[in-house]
C-alpha cells in the first residue's frame, strides 16, 4: 500500500509530496518549524487567554532584569534569554509565550542538524515530526525556565561534539566547548551530558584517534574559559546555586529507587505516542533492529553512547546520592532516541509514512487550538489555577492603582508572595523591582529600613496563612503603613470566573526630611498605622 502510494498518491497528499521535495532544497525543515512555532503558540494565547504566564517564566525574566553571571537558584542562562528577548519585545503575555516557542523551534533546528548527518530528506522531517508529537516541545517548552532552555543547548553541544570528535578540527573543539558550557550555564544538570560526551568518547573505537589530537582539549579549555565568569561568581557569593541543588540530595536508598523506576517511566511515556507510531512504519521490518544496531556507523554509535549516558548517568548518581529524579529534567535528551531509532534504520522509509505522520502531527496542533485551548480556557476561567494566575494582572494593576493614589509616585519595590511579587513586577505599567534578594527567596525576612524608607509594596493572597504573619511582622516594624484588601474576579471574553481575595501592605516612601508624603499621611489617619 505504502509503495502504491508513492508511485500513485491521492491528489491531498501531492502538496505534502511537494513539501517533502524541498527538504534538501533548504525550505521544507524551516516551513515545518516555522508552522510549528506559529500554531502553538496560537495555542499558548489561547489556552492561556484568562490567566498569566507561569511563575517560573515569570521568573526568569525578574531574574533577568539585573544582569549577573550567576543568580541564587540556577545558572544565569534562562534570566539572559528573557532579557535579550524584551529588549527587542514588548512585556507582554504573548510575546514570552512566543520567546518559549521559538526556544522550542530553534531545538528542533538543532535536532535537524544533528540528523542531517545521518539522513538525508524525508527523514529528516520523520524526525521532527516525531518529537513533536512528544509533549516536550509545546507544554514543556511553554513553562519557560531552567529546564525548558536546555531543549535548544543540549542538541547544539551535541551536534557540535559530533563534529569535533569526526573531523577533530580545531573551529568545531572551540564550538564543542563553547555550546558545552552554554548548556551548563543552562541548567547544571548538564553535567550528565558532558559526561556522556566524555563517556561515549571512550567507548568509541576511534577514541586513540581522538584523545591523541588536540580536540578535546581544546574543548575542555574553551568551555572552561567561556565559563570562567560564572565559575568566578560561585567562588565569590558562596556557591549558592550548588546549595540549592543540594536540597534535592535528601533522600535514601529506597526512595531513589523508586526515584530511578518513576525517571525511565516518565521518559517512556514522554515518547510512547511516537514510539507506537514507529512500530507501525516499521512494521515487520522491526526484526531487522539486531542487525542494524550491528551494522550503526562510527558516528550514530558514538551518538548511542550519548544517550544511554544521558539516561544511565542521572539514574546511578541518584542512587548514589539519594536525590530526587523527576523526568522532566531528561526531556530536552529524548532527541537523541529519536535521532537514533530514525537514522539508525537502515532500510528505506516510504514518504507514505511521513505523509501520514505529518497530517497526525498537523491534526493534533488543529485539536488542540480549536477545541482543547478553549475548553481548558474555558475551565480554569471557572476554577483558577492553584497558583493563581487568572489573579496576577488584576492584582498588579489594582495595587499600582491604590499605590498611585497613596503616593502619587509609581511603584518602584514589591514582594511578598513570590508569583504575586513576580507577577507584579512583570504586569504593573510601574514595572516595580522584586525587592526579596533571591539569597532569602525562601525565608520570610522583613525588608531593609532603606527599601522601606524609598517605598515598598507587598502581597498576598488572603488565604495564604505563611504570607499573611508574615506581612503581620512586617507592619509592627513598618512604622506607617497601609494595609488593604480587595477581591479580584477572572474573566474570560467578557465572562466572570472565579474570585480570590488580595491583601496588600503599603509603605509610601519618606521625604528628604523624613517626613510622610501628604496624602499618604492623610490615608494613615483613616487607617490602620504601625507603632512611630
Amino acid at each position: 500500500m505504502a509503495e502504491r502510494s508513492d508511485r500513485a498518491p491521492a491528489r491531498w497528499r501531492k502538496p505534502l509530496l511537494r513539501w517533502l521535495d524541498g527538504v534538501e532544497a533548504g525550505w521544507g525543515v524551516p516551513l515545518l518549524i516555522a508552522c510549528f512555532v506559529a500554531i502553538w503558540t496560537l495555542y499558548l494565547a489561547v489556552a492561556y487567554a484568562g490567566g498569566g504566564l507561569h511563575p517560573d517564566t515569570l521568573e526568569a525574566w525578574t531574574l533577568g532584569r539585573n544582569f549577573a553571571w550567576g543568580y541564587h537558584k540556577h545558572p544565569p542562562l534562562m534570566g539572559w534569554v528573557a532579557a535579550s528577548w524584551t529588549a527587542i519585545f514588548p512585556i507582554s503575555d504573548w510575546s514570552l509565550q512566543l520567546m518559549a516557542m521559538a526556544n522550542a523551534g530553534l531545538a528542533l533546528v538543532f535536532v535537524d542538524l544533528v540528523s542531517r548527518q545521518f539522513v538525508t530528506g524525508h527523514k529528516r522531517i520523520l524526525v521532527l515530526l516525531l518529537l513533536m508529537l512528544t509533549p516536550a516541545y509545546q507544554f514543556h517548552a511553554q513553562r519557560f525556565n531552567a529546564n525548558s532552555v536546555l531543549l535548544a543547548t543540549w542538541p547544539l553541544a551535541t551536534w557540535c561534539f559530533l563534529r569535533a570528535f569526526e573531523t577533530r578540527n580545531t573551529f568545531w573543539a572551540v564550538a564543542a566547548g563553547c555550546a558545552t558550557a552554554l548548556a551548563m550555564a543552562g541548567k547544571y544538570y548538564s553535567v550528565f551530558l558532558v559526561a556522556s560526551f566524555a563517556f561515549a568518547a571512550l567507548a568509541h573505537p576511534a577514541r586513540r584517534a581522538y584523545f591523541t589530537s588536540a580536540s578535546p582539549w581544546i574543548s575542555v579549555v574553551t568551555g572552561l574559559a567561556v565559563l570562567s565568569p560564572h565559575l568566578y561568581w560561585l567562588a565569590t557569593t558562596g556557591a549558592s546555586t550548588f546549595s540549592y541543588a543540594l536540597v534535592h540530595a535528601n533522600g535514601n536508598t529506597i526512595g531513589s529507587l523508586g526515584e530511578a523506576k518513576n525517571f525511565v517511566l516518565g521518559l517512556g511515556a514522554a515518547i510512547g505516542v511516537s514510539a507506537v507510531l514507529w512500530v507501525f512504519i516499521a512494521g515487520a521490518r522491526l526484526r531487522q533492529l539486531p542487525a542494524d544496531f550491528a551494522a550503526m556507523s562510527p558516528g550514530l554509535r558514538l551518538l548511542f553512547y550519548v544517550a544511554i549516558g544521558t539516561i544511565v548517568l542521572p539514574v546511578l548518581t541518584s542512587l548514589a546520592m539519594g536525590t530526587d529524579l523527576p523526568s522532566l529534567w531528561a526531556l530536552q535528551g529524548l532527541f537523541l532516541f529519536v535521532v537514533l531509532i530514525v537514522c539508525g534504520a537502515r532500510y528505506p522509509v516510504e514518504r507514505f509514512y511521513t505523509v501520514n505522520v505529518t497530517v497526525i502531527a498537523a491534526g493534533v496542533a488543529l485539536a488542540a487550538v480549536l477545541v482543547a485551548a478553549p475548553i481548558h480556557a474555558v475551565y480554569r476561567n471557572i476554577h483558577g489555577y492553584e497558583e493563581g494566575r487568572n489573579f496576577y494582572g488584576l492584582a498588579a494593576n489594582e495595587l499600582t492603582r491604590q499605590w498611585r493614589e497613596l503616593t502619587g509616585e509609581p511603584l518602584g519595590a514589591v514582594s511578598g508572595d513570590d508569583s504575586l511579587a513576580f507577577a507584579t513586577a512583570f504586569y504593573s505599567p510601574d514595572h516595580p523591582h522584586y525587592a526579596r534578594p533571591f539569597e532569602y527567596q525562601y525565608r520570610w525576612g522583613v525588608p531593609r529600613k532603606t527599601t522601606l524608607e524609598r517605598g515598598w509594596a507587598a502581597l498576598c493572597f488572603l488565604d495564604q496563612d505563611d504570607c499573611g504573619r508574615w506581612m503581620e511582622g512586617v507592619s509592627s516594624r513598618a512604622g506607617n503603613y497601609v494595609r488593604r484588601q480587595f477581591t479580584v474576579q477572572a474573566s474570560l471574553w467578557g465572562r466572570p470566573g472565579v474570585t480570590r481575595d488580595v491583601v496588600v501592605l503599603m509603605v509610601p516612601p519618606r521625604a528628604s526630611d523624613g517626613a510622610w508624603p501628604e496624602s499618604a499621611a492623610q490615608d494613615f489617619s483613616a487607617s490602620k498605622r504601625g507603632p512611630e
